[in-house]
């Protein structure tokens, strides 16, 4: 029977081997420890009254709790909803009452929201407030998670029977193009995506990894929580983002197997730290959830790291793809090679196999891929073909050699004059030059070319239009060069690091009819 509580079964291997440290309280737990933790939580929600396929939210940062509740959701085959913390009252209960939830935990950060948010969601029936020094109940009924947990036991807790297509989760894509639309996880995406990873990645039981991106996010969940304690490793947990904390933690840990998305690893590289951390414990870095800009390999690899590239996406799972260190050297810019038992096509607008070395759509096919999207029968039609392949949306080329190579969104492609341009290729070449700290090019309407790029540049000095197409003009083919610059003094992200092109389109247009 496949299904995915993967840290009972973990548990029961390796029950006292280190499976958590949490930065922020400092408190370290055994996957024996861990595991009687998540099964009080599925004890709590079963005698709260939740049963298989019901929804709980959970609204909070980076905590220990937080892992509590998504592996409780195996055992008890209660459905776990994750929500953006960056969200607004009015996004969020969109989200939960899409869901249906009917229960909702939050930490005190989120008192506010929650208030504000109370009378949008008919379908919760229990709210319950994370226990904290700064936590402060959203109303006084609320129930309070500590005393609730120290009130149920783990022993005698028999978990519920799931299959390989039972729902694990939702997840809830970002939103940056219309409301976000719940992805329908499945126990055997889950348990699939730590099997492959940990086998195609080369995981091993001494791995220690940190976590510092949003666990409500697919990647923070998926990428390498899943995998890690799959195989028995350690996770590193942090409540955020910090610089020098995470420069720290691998030095004090000696974490192993890093990932980040380009932001991320541009911080890290620009921290005075960087010239002098120490790397010795660290096997290799890997990068995801945006294209990964050539001199970032470069930097880092002539630091002496190994640095990998990585592609995923909530609906056909995080890691898809693998390769090896040296790989990693000879084929730079790669994502690598499918994982195994992963069917990839690339295809041109007519559904046609495209030829070796030219751009397609990615499609995916596997027992990775999600069910579709919840209560949206249209969006999953429209998503997955009859073959059963799930069209994704992204770019690649593939090599003589099987390996695979990101050119960017499908939607952000520019196509002027007929001629196809991807913004990541010039996003690349921008970002090699020393005066520009970040850059994002985006497709506006025009009269003569149907469409020409635009650059917004975040420059880290004075910088004019010239200097920049001059840096260009030596390393891309004219038609590619964009035809006008902005410059702005940061470039509008989502929590995981994704530029939100949209929102940059639409500022254009409005200065142009201004």
């Amino acid at each position: 029977m496949i299904h995915a509580d993967l840290l009972t079964e973990r548990a029961r291997l390796t029950p006292d081997k280190e499976a958590l440290v949490e930065v922020a309280s400092g408190s370290r737990w055994t996957y024996r420890q861990l595991n009687d933790r998540a099964t009080r939580v599925a004890a709590l929600w079963r005698r709260l009254g939740l049963e298989k396929g019901d929804r709980v939210g959970i609204l909070a940062h980076n905590r220990v709790e937080f892992l509590d509740a998504f592996f409780a959701a195996p055992k008890g085959g209660v459905v776990l909803v994750t929500l953006g913390t960056r969200l607004t009252a009015h996004e969020l209960a969109h989200v939960v009452a899409d869901a249906g939830c009917r229960a909702l935990i939050y930490d005190g950060d989120f008192a506010d929201t929650i208030a504000a948010m109370r009378d949008q969601v008919p379908t919760v029936e229990h709210w319950l407030a994370l226990d904290a020094p700064s936590d402060a109940p959203a109303d006084s009924t609320d129930l309070a998670w500590a005393t609730e947990i120290e009130s149920v036991e783990s022993v005698g807790f028999t978990r519920e029977p799931c299959v390989g297509d039972d729902l694990y989760c939702l997840l809830y894509t970002s939103g940056t193009t219309g409301k976000p639309k719940g992805v329908m996880i499945p126990h055997r995406m889950v348990a699939w995506n730590g099997y492959n990873t940990a086998c195609g990645w080369g995981l091993r039981e001494d791995d220690v990894s940190p976590i510092f991106t949003p666990l409500y996010h697919a990647g923070g969940l998926m990428a390498f929580l899943v995998p890690i304690f799959t195989v028995g490793g350690t996770i590193v947990l942090h409540d955020g983002f910090d610089t020098d904390q995470v420069w720290d933690v691998i030095e004090r840990e000696r974490c192993t197997v890093i990932l980040g998305v380009p932001t991320i690893w541009q911080m890290l590289m620009e921290s005075p730290r960087f010239a002098t951390a120490d790397l010795s414990s660290v096997r290799w870095l890997i990068s995801g959830g945006a294209p990964l800009p050539q001199y970032l390999i470069d930097v880092w690899q002539g630091r002496g790291a190994a640095f990998k590239q990585g592609f995923g996406m909530t609906e056909v799972g995080v890691n898809c793809f693998a390769m090896t260190v040296e790989d990693s050297v000879a084929k730079a810019g790669s994502i690598g090679k499918p994982m195994m038992f992963t069917d990839v096509r690339l295809v041109d607008e007519t559904g046609a196999d495209v030829a070796t070395g030219e751009v397609g759509e990615m499609l995916f096919r596997g027992p990775h891929v999600s069910l579709g999207y919840w209560n949206n029968e249209a969006a999953t039609q429209a998503a997955h073909d009859a073959d059963g392949f799930f069209h994704s949306g992204d770019l690649a080329r593939r090599d003589a050699d099987g390996f695979f190579y990101v050119a960017g969104r499908e939607k952000d492609m520019i196509i002027s004059g007929g001629v196809n341009v991807y913004p990541a290729e010039i996003e690349g070449e921008l970002m090699r030059h020393p005066a520009v700290a970040d850059a994002a090019v985006v497709g506006v309407p025009d009269e003569k070319w149907g469409e020409i790029g635009v650059a917004f540049v975040v420059a880290r000095e004075a910088l004019d239009d010239d200097a920049l197409t001059s840096h260009l003009e030596a390393r891309l083919a004219r038609y590619k060069l964009p035809r006008g610059y902005r410059y702005v003094d940061a470039l509008p992200r989502t929590p995981y690091g994704k530029v939100v092109k949209g929102e940059l389109r639409e500022r254009f247009v409005m200065e142009a009819a201004s």
